[in-house]
């Protein structure tokens, strides 16, 4: 008899903490992942190191890095000369889309994941979005999922022709980061290895102050776990 191969998933990877976890959890439901990661011109280079680095830890198929240049529109601390907001407190990040925010940036990434699906015949992919403990972003909702999720079945040739149903996972989308790190922590991936820092120095060393060294910090201290990147 022979043994049917796994089912295939595009996992979204940046290298960091929740998208790291995504990946665990579509490796630990059975599927066979195909990783993308995205250099669009961002500040935070680093973070395709730390997925690569993940990507291979976690045994992934594939890892393929989409090239393209966000910074032509800018509008975001991540793509065009506008600084970081540093040291905000919970109401501060609480209190509108921060500047951080990057331009339909999860509608072009699923997008792109989309159409590596179609090519590949996998009817999944998996997306680290967070409803709980993030900093405010309008395409992290699951409202947002749901209307991609629709318009993608009716854009592909397999979705017309029915060859496929295309699924897309946020197992994260209801977890607190605390949550994130204790799930990492039990799937074995290698925290070290990941990177959040949206504005890491030259060597790529996380600032600490950030919305998302800060979220990253609450997390493992809720978590009761020691973050091993040590941030300062």
């Amino acid at each position: 008899m022979t043994q049917s191969s796994p089912p295939r998933a595009i996992c979204l990877l940046s290298g960091g903490l929740d998208s790291s976890t995504c990946l665990a959890i579509a490796r630990q439901q059975g599927f066979a992942s195909y990783c993308l990661s995205f250099d669009y011109g961002q500040r935070h280079q680093v973070e395709m190191e730390a997925a690569a680095k993940v990507a291979k830890q976690l045994g992934a198929v594939e890892h393929r890095i989409a090239r393209f240049d966000l910074r032509t529109f800018g509008g975001s601390a991540l793509t065009a000369d506008i600084a970081v907001p540093k040291d905000r407190d919970e109401s501060q990040m609480s209190g509108g889309i921060p500047v951080t925010y990057v331009p339909a940036r999860n509608t072009i990434f699923l997008s792109f994941a989309l159409a590596y699906a179609e090519v590949i015949g996998a009817s999944s992919i998996f997306i680290g979005v967070n409803a709980i403990d993030y900093s405010g972003y309008p395409d992290c909702r699951p409202e947002f999922i749901h209307a991609f999720e629709a318009m993608a079945n009716l854009a592909t040739k397999s979705g017309v022709e029915g060859t496929t149903h295309i699924k897309i996972h946020t197992p994260l989308i209801q977890m607190s980061k605390a949550d994130i790190v204790r799930k990492a922590v039990e799937l074995g991936v290698d925290l070290k290895l990941t990177h959040s820092c949206y504005d890491p120095s030259p060597e790529g060393r996380a600032c600490g102050h950030c919305d998302s060294c800060i979220l990253r910090r609450k997390g493992f201290e809720e978590a009761g776990v020691v973050d091993p990147l040590s941030l300062p």
